[in-house]
C-alpha cells in the first residue's frame, strides 16, 4: 500500500469510527430518556422539595393579589395544600391565561393551577386531576342594557374574552364578534365603559366581584345549561404525579379541608 493509500485509509477509518461514536452517542441519549432507573417528575419534585405551578394571579377570587400584594385565592390555596401533602413546597409562577397552556407546553412549571375547564379537545393533549370545581358560565352586560337578553343575542356583539378559554368558544358559537382581553376584571373595565357589550364568564367569580364591587353597574341575564367541571392541569406522560394529586385532593375532602376552604371564598361547596 503506497503512502497516499494508507492515508486515505486512516482518513476513511477515523470518519467512520467517529460516526459509530455519534449513532452510538444518540442511541445512548435515547435510551437514557426512556430508562427504567430514570427518575419521574413526582420524584424530581419531591427530590427539589417544591412543585411549581402556573397561574395567572389576576383572576378573583380564583387566583389574585389581596390588598397586601400577596397571591391568594381559591385555586392558590388549594394547589399549596395538595403541595404540602406531596411533602413539597408550591411555587406560583403567573402568566396570563392565553399563554398558560404554552408555558405547560415549554415545562416553565409542573402543573397548572387556574380553574381550567376539563374538556375533550384538552384532554387529547393534557392530563387532568379529578374534578374540584364545578360551576356554570354567566353571561354579563351593562346594568341598562335592554338589547341583549339571552346568549343568542350575542349575534353580532363584541364580548371581552380570553381567545383560548372555553368561555370564548360559547360567545363564538352564539355569534358574538370576540374582544381579546388578559383576564377577566379587563373585560369589566371594557363593559362598564362601553366598548364591549357583554362578557362570559364564571358565575363564582362573577358573585365574587358583586361582593367586593357592590356597585358595579353589571348583571347576569343567562347562563349555559350545563355546568363545567375544571380539574389541575399536567403534562400528558406523568401519571404518577396525577395519581398523587388526586389522593392529596380526595384526602382533603374527606378530612374537611377543601370543604373550609370553599367556604373561605363560595360560602358553600363548589366540587359538587
Amino acid at each position: 500500500m503506497t503512502g497516499t493509500n494508507r492515508f486515505y485509509f486512516a482518513l476513511a477509518a477515523t470518519a467512520l469510527l467517529a460516526f459509530n461514536l455519534s449513532a452510538c452517542g444518540k442511541q445512548e441519549s435515547g435510551n437514557e430518556a426512556n430508562a427504567p432507573g430514570k427518575a419521574t417528575l413526582l420524584e424530581t419534585i419531591k427530590s427539589n422539595g417544591e412543585i411549581t405551578i402556573g397561574t395567572e394571579g389576576t383572576y378573583a377570587p380564583f387566583t389574585f393579589h389581596d390588598k397586601d400584594g400577596k397571591l391568594t385565592g381559591f385555586d392558590v390555596q388549594i394547589a399549596e395544600e395538595v403541595a404540602k401533602r406531596l411533602g413539597v413546597k408550591a411555587k406560583f409562577i403567573e402568566t396570563n391565561w392565553d399563554g398558560m397552556l404554552a408555558g405547560l407546553d415549554a415545562g416553565r412549571y409542573n402543573m397548572v393551577a387556574n380553574e381550567v375547564t376539563i374538556k375533550d379537545d384538552r384532554k387529547a393533549k393534557y392530563d387532568f386531576s379529578d374534578p374540584y370545581i364545578v360551576s356554570k358560565a354567566v353571561l354579563i352586560v351593562q346594568e341598562g342594557n335592554t338589547d341583549i337578553k339571552k346568549l343568542a343575542d350575542l349575534k353580532g356583539k363584541k364580548s371581552g374574552q380570553s381567545l383560548t378559554s372555553n368561555l370564548a368558544d360559547i360567545a363564538k358559537a352564539n355569534g358574538a364578534e370576540i374582544v381579546q382581553i388578559d383576564g377577566f376584571n379587563q373585560a369589566i373595565d371594557l363593559l362598564t365603559s362601553k366598548r364591549i357589550d357583554a362578557t362570559i364568564n364564571d358565575e363564582l367569580s362573577f358573585l365574587d366581584l358583586k361582593k367586593q364591587r357592590p356597585d358595579v353597574p353589571i348583571k347576569v341575564v343567562d347562563e349555559t345549561e350545563s355546568a363545567s367541571e375544571s380539574g389541575l392541569l399536567f403534562q400528558k406522560g406523568n401519571a404518577d404525579l396525577v395519581s398523587a394529586v388526586n389522593k392529596a385532593l380526595a384526602d382533603m375532602k374527606a378530612d374537611g379541608t377543601y370543604l373550609n376552604i370553599s367556604k373561605t371564598y363560595f360560602g358553600e361547596d363548589v366540587s359538587k
